[in-house]
């Protein structure tokens, strides 16, 4: 434990009882105001070293004032001089009373003897433990008072008078303790300094548990004033976690935009214009004031030949386009091409912002977001004497940092000047398509290493189904099962936020179960494919009472056993468990060219987003990952 730096700045005091030594002036007396005799203090028995390399008197000498009862407002007099005895180990003052009339009726109780005690104000700079005592080995006297009540010189800070008896007095270089004589009776100061050390050392742990708490959650202060407060490390414990509680966020305003400029707006425009340095044009124009505008917000470009595209500007293949190639651009160059027929390359769908998952945009720092990971037991007495076992909640956190995702595509001056059915469009595909199901995928099934998040199937502590050792069909009953799996560890928080999502391969297995079995002609389908009746398609919005949601971004090419590259996942849970968070309020549009694209009149335009994913709680999903398809 680091006193010096707990005790960093506080004053303290301690009290003595003086001999007064009255000078010839009548005005002027000298006596010792400190010594090396231990005082208790909340931490154990504090001793003020008395060499001269450990005392700084500056403060001293340069004419402190003499209080009375610490009293700023009573000076009674100035220190003159001020020395050290390293014989005595003692700390003496040569001083001058006031001529003012409060002075002089102190003076007058000091040469009656009524008056007989001191008092120094002091800070300690360095402080280190020798074996139950703890020496201030760098400290600094800054005030000497003349105080009315006797003091016993085990008292603490702040209090004038204490009815235990005193600590014996210890020096502040080790030395070996004296052999007790055994005697018949018991020997109460041993007693009494066996209790006072068996609280010591309680209060020493106290204090080291409380200062590693804080500290550990950048709350230091808090912690001296806990330490101070006589605070418990339970009643810590409650007070860190009120301060993670409330700690808010720290995130910035989204970029909005009006309609008219979402309309207008044109991410070429603002590539053009870097290629060719001309910012004049009104597209053009509008992209740069929205990047400044993000800017603004707290997120800098990362190099100036890039700018930013907010969020809200985004609607919503990484080949080289140039006009010269039919697949590369050269299909997009005609006066006549049918722009609104545009056949776009077929992608996966993303569903996970639709299933409820959490979004946090505009984050400025990492996030921590304090976790209850343990509550307190209860417990029935069985008598009235029976004792209560203890037992407290744990906590934890779910902490959140920055991910770079990034999209690359190269075009070539020509595309940019002919390209149809809008060059515009297809840059937004390149880039925004590709980074949303990206970021989709890394909410799902993110790796959390090579710089990916960790995705819900990827999170620690999910609930499990097994199909079987290598794997099997899908079945109903795993299905309930996987449901209870969540429901069991009270891991549906808001209902309404309970889905279960696969691929396609297992949907067409569901659509293929029977209400008697699996084989043909058992029973009749338990999907009713008859859209006429049911008044909807034939892929089935339900499974098991709960929303089925379908997209081939959940794998279908997993291992289990025998079965290698053929098994399907099957999650369930509480999507609003999962949250996806977002540093700044847009895309970075970074436009360059290396050396070949030099050559071949290419332009390289990147899109980096930057975001993580967390899971509130791990018991909210449960999955399925040996379904044969």
């Amino acid at each position: 434990m680091d006193l010096s730096r707990d005790l960093e700045g506080q004053l303290l005091k301690r009290a003595e009882v003086a001999d007064f030594q009255v000078s010839e002036d009548e005005r002027s007396i000298e006596f010792p105001f400190s010594s090396e005799y231990p005082v208790a203090r909340y931490f154990g028995n504090e001793i003020l070293a008395h060499t001269r390399e450990a005392v700084d008197l500056a403060r001293l000498e340069d004419g402190a004032p003499l209080l009375f009862n610490h009293d700023p407002a009573k000076v009674i007099g100035v220190v003159e001089r001020a020395w050290i005895d390293g014989k005595k180990k003692r700390g003496y003052v040569a001083v001058k009373f006031s001529r003012n009339a409060f002075a002089q009726e102190v003076l007058a109780d000091v040469r009656d003897g009524v008056l007989r005690n001191v008092s120094v104000g002091y800070q300690i700079a360095d402080m280190e433990q020798r074996g139950e005592d703890f020496v201030a080995t760098r400290w600094s006297p800054y005030e000497v008072s003349v105080v009315s009540i006797p003091a016993d010189p085990t008292v603490g800070v702040g209090r004038a008078l204490d009815a235990q008896p005193a600590a014996p007095a210890a020096s502040p270089t080790p030395q070996p303790e004296p052999e007790v004589p055994m005697e018949n009776t018991p020997d109460l100061s041993a007693v009494r300094a066996e209790a006072a050390a068996e609280a010591a050392k309680a209060e020493r742990a106290r204090i080291a548990g409380i200062t590693a708490l804080t500290e550990k959650h950048g709350m230091a202060d808090l912690g001296r004033q806990l330490i101070e407060g006589g605070r418990s490390l339970d009643e810590a414990r409650a007070a860190v976690l009120d301060k993670l509680g409330i700690k808010p966020v720290e995130t910035v305003a989204p970029v909005e935009m009006a309609a008219q400029e979402r309309a207008s707006y044109s991410i070429t425009a603002g590539i053009r214009a870097m290629l060719t340095g001309d910012w004049s044009s009104r597209e053009a124009g509008l992209v740069r004031d929205l990047s400044r505008e993000v800017e603004k917000s707290g997120v800098a470009k990362t190099t100036e030949r890039s700018f930013f595209v907010p969020f809200s500007a985004l609607s919503g293949q990484r080949a080289t386009y140039v006009t010269s190639g039919a697949t590369t651009g050269g299909n997009l160059v005609a006066t006549d091409l049918l722009a609104d027929d545009f056949i776009e390359f077929l992608r996966n769908t993303g569903v996970m912002l639709q299933l409820g998952v959490r979004t946090m945009p505009g984050l400025v720092g990492n996030v921590a977001i304090p976790r209850r990971s343990g509550v307190a037991s209860t417990y029935y007495l069985s008598t009235q004497t029976t004792a209560i076992t203890q037992s407290e909640s744990t906590f934890d956190q779910v902490t959140m940092a920055p991910k770079n995702l990034a999209a690359l595509s190269k075009y070539s001056r020509q595309t940019l000047l002919q390209g149809t059915p809008g060059i515009e469009g297809l840059v937004r595909r390149d880039l925004t398509d590709g980074i949303n199901l990206a970021i989709d995928l890394g909410i799902l099934n993110g790796s959390g290493s090579s710089g990916q998040p960790t995705g819900i199937m990827q999170t620690s502590g999910i609930g499990s189904v097994a199909m079987g050792t290598n794997g099997g069909a899908i079945t109903l009953e795993k299905v309930v099962d996987l449901e209870a799996a969540v429901m069991t560890v009270n891991g549906a928080v808001n209902p309404g936020s309970v889905a279960y999502l696969t691929n396609y391969k297992v949907m067409a297995a569901l659509k293929k179960l029977r209400a008697g079995g699996s084989t043909t002609g058992d029973g009749p389908f338990l999907f009713n494919a008859d859209a006429a009746r049911i008044g909807r398609g034939p892929t089935p919005g339900t499974l098991n009472g709960y929303p089925l949601a379908a997209s081939n971004q959940v794998p279908s090419t997993l291992t289990k056993g025998s079965s290698s590259g053929v098994c399907s996942a099957l999650l369930m849970g509480d999507f609003s468990q999962a949250m996806v968070g977002f540093w700044g309020n847009g895309l970075e549009i970074t436009v360059g060219e290396d050396s070949d694209d030099f050559s071949k009149a290419l332009t390289s335009v990147r899109g980096i987003v930057t975001y993580d994913v967390a899971v509130r709680d791990p018991k909210s999903f449960a999955a399925i990952l040996d379904i044969t398809t």
